[in-house]
């Protein structure tokens, strides 16, 4: 018979040898780094699990999904079943626009083109903006483009202008992503970091992102690849084919716990680690990130060609 985690009883299962354990207090997860194991409240446990197993099989399940020890917990899953009902206010919205855009060629940073008559980091703005999750919009940006931001802000409905805070960006994205981190008000329960060059994020998606955050950790929206990927050796020939079922293309917004972000900082830090993505940080740390799995739509506007997709996907999102 499969029952759900929440009927699972700890006595009753075996401890493993590597991966997780079940304890009175929660589970735990073998640590990347010693032989110890990290704890994870209790109020956490049932929520790092996977749809339904048996009994027998919950532990030994987790290890598959998660990966095996030396490598980074990272689910593979789209989304946790549960429904989790987010308290109003309770996510600050971290929305970076301080990338040059060089890919793009344009004259002015690709995230201030306009789409449709709108800026494209403005977008996003909105969407965050009409969310009762969302208690602020941190907007990190360069000052010269506060105003592309203020003068939206001044367009919303009364109902919608959560408090706008700015923010300057760093030498690369974790440190743009720091900078906004620490000009959050104290009582975030999680940050929703997004890419401001993606207009197109819905809230559904949003949503479903930042309770797989609330509810593990760390989370991030993303989709299976279509393509076939090879890695390929420096000289151009193909080393090998990777398994495409098990690739995903990771987008933002990526919701992360606040003070499990500041202590990835603190760990990237210490060991000189550079990352491209916000959830890699708390993958360092040896942790679980779930992928959410969010839609094609949400795609990143980097060269005039993204320009004339996302024109496209507009059009059938509002036409819906």
């Amino acid at each position: 018979e499969h029952v759900g985690t929440h009927c699972i009883d700890h006595r009753s299962i075996p401890r493993p040898r590597s991966g997780l354990r079940v304890t009175p207090h929660g589970i735990e997860t073998l640590s990347l780094v010693g032989k110890s194991f990290r704890n994870y409240p209790k109020e956490r446990a049932n929520d790092l699990s996977i749809k339904s197993c048996s009994k027998e099989g919950f532990l030994e399940a987790i290890p598959r999904k998660w990966g095996q020890r030396g490598r980074s917990l990272v689910a593979h899953a789209g989304g946790l079943d549960d429904e989790l009902s987010l308290p109003g206010g309770c996510v600050s919205a971290i929305i970076l626009a301080g990338g040059v855009g060089k890919r793009m060629g344009a004259a002015i940073p690709k995230q201030y083109l306009e789409l449709s008559g709108q800026p494209i980091a403005t977008y996003s703005m909105e969407t965050f903006s009409q969310m009762e999750e969302i208690g602020e919009l941190v907007v990190v940006c360069n000052e010269e483009w506060e105003h592309v931001f203020d003068e939206a802000y001044a367009s919303l409905p009364a109902a919608d202008k959560k408090p706008l805070v700015f923010a300057r960006p760093g030498a690369e994205r974790q440190d743009s992503v720091f900078n906004g981190l620490q000009a959050c008000r104290g009582g975030a329960q999680l940050v929703a970091i997004h890419d401001s060059a993606r207009p197109l994020v819905t809230k559904d998606d949003c949503r479903r992102c930042m309770a797989d955050g609330m509810k593990v950790g760390a989370a991030v929206l993303g989709v299976p690849v279509k393509p076939t990927i090879k890695q390929v050796n420096a000289d151009g020939t193909v080393e090998k084919t990777l398994t495409r079922s098990k690739l995903w293309e990771v987008q933002t917004p990526q919701c992360i716990k606040p003070g499990l972000l500041k202590e990835g900082f603190e760990v990237v830090r210490a060991r000189n680690i550079e990352v491209t993505d916000d959830v890699s940080i708390i993958e360092a740390m040896g942790l679980p990130v779930l992928i959410t799995q969010g839609s094609y739509t949400n795609i990143k506007v980097t060269t005039p060609e993204d320009m004339s997709v996302a024109q496209r996907f507009l059009n059938d999102l509002r036409a819906e």
